[in-house]
């Protein structure tokens, strides 16, 4: 027969095995961006309540979120007969008042964990990372649709600091199995003002941008602008010369041929004295 001391320890196990243990931020290698202004990724708390003993039965892990406060350590998620809180966004104003049931999901066993080395595969990452983490702030929709049925998860609030926790319940009873404790605070990213944007060395504007655009081809015009002109101004020197050698030519063959009609004419004219007009004419009447 087993001993009392036996089974009260191998309760307290079952039990306690995840008191000491937080919800965790999820890997920045399946969540790069993390957190965001409204959202919070976080690793499913495999291997954590079953890591010790197999858990027999259905089982459903609960996530609670809480904002940050003095008293947020000690909130509970369950009343005095171990029923996990209903609560929900709207009736906690966000969780401002008391921590609101985000996220269920059902306990993965141990053993039964994806391969990640099919991560790479397309077609099963998107499985693979639903089965190792959980997103809250993922539901944008529910506030707003007054037929809404089922767990709302809406965005969360941005530069605002968020505690989780997460609780097994025992489908069977209903009632709480195990919990973690509260995680450590995380805080959702602040929206950056633009004029506080660092643009320099490494980031810039779009106005940055299209100006050194402009500043790095203005010297390409410039140089294409010189060499247009340096050709034009070869061509017009070009044109001139001939034109000047053509006229030229002419010129010399025309000068030449004047100058010697000229001179015969002038020779011939003047080769003897020119008769009297009375003695030119009394030639011809003898004639």
């Amino acid at each position: 027969m087993t001993p009392l001391w036996a089974l009260l320890a191998l309760g307290c196990l079952r039990l306690c095995s995840g008191v000491n243990l937080q919800p965790q931020l999820a890997s920045v290698t399946f969540a790069t961006n993390n957190p965001t202004l409204s959202t919070v990724a976080l690793e499913k708390p495999l291997c954590m309540f079953d890591s010790t003993v197999a858990l027999s039965g259905p089982y459903e892990v609960y996530l609670y979120v809480l904002v940050d406060s003095a008293s947020a350590r000690n909130a509970s998620v369950q009343d005095d007969t171990k029923t996990p809180l209903s609560s929900t966004f709207q009736q906690t104003e966000g969780g401002s008042t008391g921590p609101y049931k985000a996220s269920a999901f059902d306990l993965t066993p141990c053993s039964d964990l994806p391969s990640l080395d099919a991560v790479g595969d397309v077609s099963r990452a998107s499985k693979i990372l639903n089965d190792y983490l959980v997103k809250v702030g993922t539901d944008g929709a529910c506030l707003s649709d007054p037929n809404f049925q089922g767990l709302c998860n809406p965005p969360l609030s941005a530069a605002t600091e968020y505690r989780f926790k997460y609780i097994l319940v025992n489908m069977s009873t209903g009632l709480v199995q195990d919990e973690t404790l509260w995680s450590d605070s995380i805080r959702t990213k602040r929206l950056t003002p633009y004029s506080a944007i660092d643009t320099w060395p490494g980031r810039r504007s779009g106005g940055m941008i299209v100006v050194t655009s402009i500043l790095g081809s203005l010297p390409f015009f410039l140089l294409l602008g010189f060499v247009g002109a340096i050709v034009l101004s070869l061509v017009d020197m070009g044109g001139s010369d001939g034109e000047t050698t053509h006229d030229s030519q002419i010129m010399q063959e025309a000068v030449p041929k004047c100058l010697g009609t000229s001179e015969s004419s002038y020779t011939s004219v003047n080769r003897g004295p020119i008769p009297d007009r009375a003695e030119v004419y009394a030639s011809k009447l003898q004639d």
